[in-house]
């Protein structure tokens, strides 16, 4: 059985999907993630910590937050199938998976998928998440084409939106250390 998979896409590049995914963890324990990157000509899953603790890699920010393991898939949309259920395997001793990345969350389909809202246009293939999703977290306009049973949660109110996943996950919310 594979484990719960939370999927965090996004309108483009640089919107916080790592921030997000990063706060998510930090309230999770014996948790997973798996960030996706497309690449043109081959498929890859590096999960070779030298590599992934990076000083300014989102892999590393996802260990750093708590994740028990990280793995970094690269692949073309082909064969990004039989990569990604690799890496769920790899992973599937864990409790559940923070997925990042819109085309992993288009093959995989978690079971809760949560959407980052930027403040520019919605790049090509973002939409078909935006309609996917459970969870729509915005700065200051919600996309006009979020779907009327997801959830609208701004994203300067992390209580709200950690609330919103825990409750869709049953569990009690750790408390963040302090800084």
């Amino acid at each position: 059985m594979r484990p719960f998979i939370i999927g965090i896409g996004g309108a483009h590049s640089k919107v916080g999907k790592t921030t997000i995914a990063c706060k998510i963890l930090r309230r999770l324990q014996d948790w997973g993630a798996i960030k996706y990157t497309k690449t043109s000509f081959y498929s890859s899953i590096t999960d070779n910590p030298v590599i992934l603790r990076q000083e300014h890699k989102d892999t590393s920010r996802l260990l750093n937050a708590g994740a028990q393991n990280v793995l970094w898939v690269q692949s073309p949309s082909e064969g990004l199938h039989e990569v990604l259920q690799v890496a769920i395997d790899m992973l599937s001793y864990v409790k559940g998976i923070v997925l990042e990345g819109n085309s992993a969350i288009e093959v995989l389909m978690p079971e809760l998928v949560i959407f980052v809202a930027g403040d520019r246009e919605i790049k090509r293939g973002a939409e078909k998440i935006l309609r996917m999703a459970d969870a729509v977290i915005f700065d200051k306009d919600l996309p006009e084409d979020t779907p009327m049973a997801a959830a609208r949660l701004h994203i300067n109110n992390e209580e709200e939106y950690i609330n919103f996943i825990m409750g869709r996950l049953n569990l009690k919310i750790k408390k963040e250390p302090k800084s």
